[in-house]
């Protein structure tokens, strides 16, 4: 596949990575991960005296106007880094339902806010029992005195700690899995009646357990048309999916390659463990896999930012493929990476465990490689 970058995207690649390369070794990363928030506020203001939070909004909200092509790039080094700054939750999740959904009068209000990093949003979709079905919503917005009280409760809620908005998906009509009757409801951290229990989670990220318990919502806190919340939702989920399998790539190109470069450096028998046939073959797999995922991300990506066009069923069918195939190839990567580095791939000291399980939690977001596989089929 020819895949050329314009000539912005290509100075916004090389702008993230020389921040990467001069920010984030592991050491730093290890000591960011322990910190009281889990990232650097120094990074974030800088993140965006750069302008990386503008990308995906619209001229008109003061943003730099891009698309799905320009989160990928940016993605696919936050994945090379392991980048702890929630951009993914605030820019690709809350951004994305603002630009989709949100009244002109909340894009003024909010929008500014995220691009210059004085705001952080997150999404709160996830609920136990619904797996990974975005519409499987017990949580409650009842009508009260021209507002909503809010009842239920949403797990896994990315970097909701540190968030000053949370969007909220909850039923305000219809039966449990219906898609008609979801809204969306842009709620204050602080609000009464709401909690939330926060954690570190197993790739060295924060999220929350939050819960909503007679939250008092005002009309203004409506996002979009009411009952009519599941569109947005959906496609704010495949924009994270692009993200996350942009992330995916970058991290899985770091596996293979310094698997490669061990493997020339490791001696077994007065050879390095590269003159080994079987070593050979499996190393071209992990090479092939990466590669497979990282040109259907391309593939997929590109008929996303054309879905306007009418691609919109082309690109939903290619996007559960992507998710499907990242999420396998990830673990083939990473187990290998693990494996043919012996016991030193286990350790903390050495970043290949970081990343397999950066990868393991990335195949959970939004579907497995199962479900995905499925809904593909079906």
């Amino acid at each position: 596949m020819n895949f050329e970058l314009s000539q912005e995207q290509q100075l916004l690649q090389d702008s993230i990575a020389r921040f990467v390369q001069d920010n984030y070794d592991l050491e730093r990363r290890t000591k960011l991960a322990a910190s009281k928030f889990g990232f650097s506020k120094e990074h974030w203001d800088t993140m965006a005296e750069l302008g990386w939070f503008s990308l995906p909004f619209a001229e008109a909200d003061g943003g730099f106007g891009g698309n799905q092509i320009d989160t990928m790039v940016m993605m696919e080094q936050v994945g090379r880094a392991l980048l702890l700054e929630p951009f993914f939750a605030s820019v690709v999740l809350g951004g994305g339902v603002l630009r989709r959904a949100a009244s002109a009068e909340q894009r003024a209000e909010l929008i500014p806010g995220i691009i210059d990093g004085t705001r952080q949003l997150t999404l709160a979709y996830a609920e136990e029992q619904a797996r990974f079905d975005l519409h499987d919503i017990v949580t409650t917005a009842r009508p009260d005195n021209g507002g909503f009280i809010l009842n239920g409760q949403k797990s896994m809620v990315a970097n909701a700690q540190t968030a000053t908005d949370i969007i909220v998906s909850a039923r305000t009509s219809g039966g449990q899995i219906d898609e008609r009757g979801i809204s969306l409801f842009l709620l204050d951290p602080e609000a009464e009646g709401m909690k939330r229990d926060n954690f570190p989670t197993v790739d060295g990220l924060r999220a929350s357990e939050v819960t909503f318990e007679n939250v008092h919502l005002d009309e203004s806190s409506l996002i979009g048309e009411l009952d009519a919340g599941f569109a947005t939702l959906n496609a704010t989920a495949n924009d994270a999916i692009l993200a996350l399998a942009a992330e995916a790539v970058g991290a899985m190109e770091v596996l293979y390659k310094d698997t490669v470069e061990y493997t020339q450096q490791r001696e077994q028998f007065d050879h390095p463990l590269s003159d080994f046939q079987v070593l050979q073959h499996r190393m071209v797999e992990m090479f092939m896999g990466y590669e497979q995922c990282k040109s259907l991300l391309y593939r997929a990506t590109l008929e996303a930012a054309q879905a306007d066009d009418g691609h919109g069923a082309s690109a939903q069918r290619s996007i559960h493929a992507l998710k499907h195939l990242v999420g396998k190839s990830a673990i083939f990567i990473g187990e290998n990476a693990v494996q043919l580095h012996g016991g030193m791939g286990m350790t903390e000291e050495l970043r290949i465990g970081h990343y397999f399980k950066r990868l393991l939690v990335i195949d959970t977001q939004f579907g497995n490689a199962d479900y995905h596989l499925q809904k593909f089929a079906a």
